[in-house]
């Protein structure tokens, strides 16, 4: 027995997972109710993954109360959110009850940072340390870190000499940093900080916007949720789980069932103007059908956007600024920012908004920022809203090497081979939910959560039952995975952005779909098929001794 944070641990456990966020306390309770042994590992203090790091100014959800939440009813019969879109302190909250209500923390290892992992091919288990020195050798790994948990700081010349206050929004002080009165330089305009400067504008002294592209930015629409909301929310909470797992981002949004030119002008800027209304996601997610599919289309909804935009400013260089005739990127392709206050603060006296396309950052002084003009913009405090090495970063950064020793890292540095979306050949008796190849971010996270760790668990208590002791995606498998992901994607918009969700943020990194777009009705039947026929596409066996090889003659096809 090992012990760490006074929690006894056995050094053979029947799983491990790592990461405290959504997906790891889920997937954490589901096999508790197998009767395994089980510990989760969690390199923060407290549980809530992303929303116990991402503390910074205004951080909030852009899935709509009670979508994004778990539909177990032990959790949300006694669960009253308070705002329509949560801010980052309630989602905490909600996810410290989950953890006190399932009675999870005794099993949860805080301060304890997962930096190996190694697969004993003698014994089907792998051997994890920890930053502080504890080795467990659980049979199954369960990566539950997220698609968001690597930060991105650009290599900008000069930044380790600025003398002022630094920090990376995914890095944010839990205890705040105080702006009031202060020169705040912001670089990046994704959600995050679209978020920082909407929170903190009227707050600082001055504010300075360094902008690559411009953000679309939707209006969100918050409201609190009285008591005559909460007890509608509430009767119709089963019925709302039931429906965002038949719709294909696991919301309860869904397109339009028509084309976009299928119908009049009038009847396109009738609906549009209808869904501009209802906030969040529903412009995105109820529009025309082949918005994501037809450039034309996709066009039609930009320059209905922009014309929104427009109104807003009277001044030509801020309008092409923040609305440009020409699309930067088509609509939707990047993640759907949502905010309420954004334009209002950049029309304020005391904001200066920064292309860096035209005036590229030269390098980061010690007061501040210079640009390619000339021109050195002063700041008491530098914020690095830059997002993330997703979907790959928050794996990649551990060291974790499978049968023939090579590490993950390695296997994924031309581009990404999983089996879907939750294993990978090489690396046998580990799992990943909420990574890359897997609806993911495309998703409503707790629809696709609940769908994979489901899944995990499932197969896992298959292996238990059936004394098998490794599970492995085949190559053949994975190809055929990777196929379809890329496939699906290509028929689609996605590409012709450059953003996280396909890796054209990350220097060096292969550019290429990271996510499974093919919606979460389809990704869930695969699941099915596979539990249903005994896990095809894998290999399983005991200590060595193969039970079945299945895989040939099981193709994942495009059907929808």
């Amino acid at each position: 027995m090992l012990s760490t944070n006074n929690l006894p641990i056995n050094d053979e456990l029947d799983a491990l997972v790592v990461g405290a966020g959504f997906s790891g306390l889920y997937q954490l309770y589901q096999l508790r109710k197998l009767g395994s042994s089980v510990k989760l590992f969690e390199s923060g203090s407290d549980v809530g993954g992303v929303w116990y790091w991402n503390c910074y100014p205004g951080a909030r959800v852009d899935s709509e109360t009670p979508s994004y939440e778990f539909s177990l009813p032990e959790l949300w019969k006694d669960w009253r959110w308070t705002q329509r879109f949560p801010d980052r302190n309630e989602l905490h909250s909600y996810l410290q009850y989950v953890g006190e209500k399932l009675d999870l923390k005794k099993d949860i290892v805080f301060n304890t940072r997962v930096t190996a992992a190694r697969f004993d091919p003698d014994t089907d288990r792998w051997t994890v340390t920890t930053e502080q020195g504890t080795i467990v050798r659980p049979r199954f790994l369960v990566l539950a870190v997220g698609s968001a948990s690597k930060p991105y700081i650009p290599d900008l010349p000069g930044l380790v000499n600025f003398q002022g206050i630094l920090h990376h929004t995914a890095k944010w002080p839990q205890g705040g940093v105080d702006m009031k009165g202060k020169r705040v330089g912001v670089i990046g305009t994704g959600s995050t900080g679209v978020q920082v400067i909407s929170k903190i504008g009227s707050k600082v002294k001055h504010l300075t916007v360094f902008q690559r592209l411009p953000a679309i930015v939707l209006p969100q629409i918050n409201s609190k949720v009285d008591d005559e909301k909460h007890a509608r929310m509430r009767e119709l909470s089963p019925l709302i789980y039931r429906h965002r797992r038949q719709t294909a981002s696991g919301h309860t949004v869904h397109s339009f069932p028509l084309d976009t030119f299928s119908v009049s002008s009038e009847e396109r800027q009738l609906l549009w103007e209808e869904l501009w209304s209802r906030g969040g996601l529903n412009f995105c997610g109820d529009n025309f059908k082949d918005m994501m599919v037809n450039q034309e289309a996709n066009n039609e909804v930009y320059a209905f956007w922009r014309n929104k935009i427009l109104a807003r400013f009277d001044d030509p260089v801020m309008q092409e600024k923040l609305a440009p005739q020409v699309a930067p990127y088509p609509f939707a392709a990047k993640k759907p920012v949502m905010d309420d206050n954004y334009y209002k603060v950049l029309s304020q006296t005391n904001v200066d908004l920064v292309d860096v396309r035209k005036t590229p950052i030269q390098e980061v002084t010690r007061k501040g920022i210079l640009t390619s003009d000339g021109v050195e913009y002063e700041v008491d405090i530098l914020v690095i809203a830059c997002g993330f090495d997703g979907a790959t970063g928050g794996i990649t950064q551990i060291d974790i090497r499978g049968l023939d020793g090579a590490s993950i890292k390695d296997k994924w540095t031309k581009g990404v081979y999983t089996n879907l979306g939750m294993t990978t050949a090489n690396f046998p008796n580990m799992f990943i939910v909420y990574g890359p190849q897997s609806p993911s971010i495309l998703s409503n996270a707790p629809t696709t959560i609940e769908i994979q760790c489901a899944w995990i668990t499932t197969c896992i208590e298959y292996l238990k039952n059936n004394r098998l002791t490794r599970i492995e995606a085949t190559r053949e498998a994975e190809d055929k995975w990777r196929d379809l992901t890329m496939s699906v994607a290509g028929g689609t918009l996605f590409s012709k952005a450059e953003s996280w969700w396909n890796g054209a943020n990350i220097p060096g990194k292969a550019v290429e779909p990271l996510y499974f777009a093919g919606g979460i009705p389809y990704y869930a039947s695969i699941l099915q098929e596979q539990e249903k026929n005994g896990y095809p596409n894998f290999t399983l066996s005991t200590h060595g001794q193969t039970a079945a090889t299945i895989g040939s003659g099981n193709k994942y096809t495009t059907n929808q």
